[in-house]
């Protein structure tokens, strides 16, 4: 299966299931409805209406699917795909109001308690909601998580706390028939800060790709190992990967290679390199950067060794790679790496510069300070 296969699959999957939950939830909407205007109960009738925005959430991630899946435009070369991440914040949103909502009449039972009523055909309308919502909410969330939809697996989220809501009033409704006492305002409290919690999480979720986000170290782990297969690659660093989507992901990589390799042999490696990484990650590197290693002067590996010993000496200084000596010009050049939370990097670079400055005096210094990104 090529890619776009693999996109016209997923987008496939999530349209499905997003229909799945429409015809779901007008199920429940109608059923209920019809019961609350038979019994005359504007609760079950309310309990439809909020059925009805349901849909709105599976309605969204298909629009948002879909305008996600649009070829990439002059306008926009990287495609449309951060889209989806907006349909996610969107129904975490609704999840969030549905949260907040609930937690607002659980205060209004606990200040004003009423004593409520229960009929045989209230407990079949929960019992049918709770099997329902249960279903739906665990077969959306987990079609999300196969496909990688923030929108699906938040809609999943939604159902399966509304399956949570109604199967609380349902117990809390049989313990009041059975013993009189009344726990329904108390339970929704607790139910509405589980609510809110999970729609503050899933909202931040969403924000975080948008803003871009810390790969995690598996798939690092997985790129470098497919990099360094490479027989000419001493070492590969500065892993950079950027998201344009849900599994749309573009990359950089510096590698360490002798600095006897001609430009073929080079562009070659690199080739194979790319065909790699992207057949065991789906991630493309579009650019793989040289570092030259020394290989004609052992000279220089003293040099190195003693170098790494100054960067490394320095609080702050995680590592140090891409160390190449130009004999010729005296020139040293190097990376080193340290961390974000380094409250000194300014200090930090101009004590390293100068203590290598002191150290060889003759030679000029091109120093580049690297972040710890991957």
């Amino acid at each position: 299966m090529n890619e776009m296969e693999d996109v016209y699959s997923r987008e496939k999957v999530i349209v499905r299931t997003s229909v799945i939950g429409i015809i779901a939830n007008v199920f429940l909407a109608s059923f209920k409805a019809f019961v609350g205007f038979l019994s005359n109960s504007i609760a079950i009738i309310l309990d439809a209406v909020n059925n009805m925005s349901d849909m709105v959430s599976s309605i969204i991630t298909i629009i948002g699917t879909k305008l996600a899946g649009k070829a990439p435009s002059k306008k926009h070369p990287m495609g449309y795909g951060r889209i989806e991440y907006l349909s996610a914040m969107l129904v975490s949103a609704i999840v969030l109001y549905a949260g907040i909502m609930s937690l607002i009449e659980s205060v209004k039972k606990l200040i004003s308690p009423a004593e409520p009523e229960h009929t045989s055909l209230s407990f079949i309308v929960m019992g049918v909601a709770v099997l329902v919502k249960l279903v739906l909410g665990t077969y959306v969330k987990k079609k999300g998580v196969e496909v990688n939809s923030g929108s699906l697996i938040a809609s999943g989220s939604d159902a399966l706390f509304d399956s949570i809501i109604s199967g609380s009033v349902l117990i809390c409704a049989v313990i009041f028939v059975i013993t009189g006492v009344n726990l329904e305002a108390y339970v929704g409290l607790l139910i509405s800060v589980i609510i809110i919690k999970a729609g503050v999480e899933l909202l931040m979720d969403s924000i975080d790709e948008i803003i871009g986000k810390r790969i995690d170290l598996e798939t690092v782990t997985s790129i470098k190992q497919a990099v360094c297969e490479e027989e000419q690659v001493h070492g590969a660093f500065d892993l950079d990967i950027h998201n344009y989507g849900p599994d749309t992901y573009l990359g950089s990589i510096h590698v360490e290679v002798d600095d006897t390799m001609s430009a073929g042999e080079i562009d070659g490696m690199i080739r194979r390199i790319q065909s790699r990484v992207y057949k065991k990650t789906g991630i493309y590197l579009e650019s793989v950067t040289i570092y030259a290693v020394n290989t004609q002067n052992p000279e220089i590996i003293k040099m190195k060794e003693k170098v790494r010993e100054i960067v490394l000496g320095h609080e702050g200084a995680n590592s140090l790679h891409g160390f190449y000596v130009d004999m010729e010009n005296h020139i040293i050049r190097f990376d080193y790496v340290t961390s974000f939370d380094n409250a000194n990097k300014d200090e930090l670079y101009e004590s390293i510069c100068q203590a290598i400055k002191n150290e060889y005096p003759e030679y000029d210094l091109i120093v580049a300070r690297d972040y710890d990104i991957s």
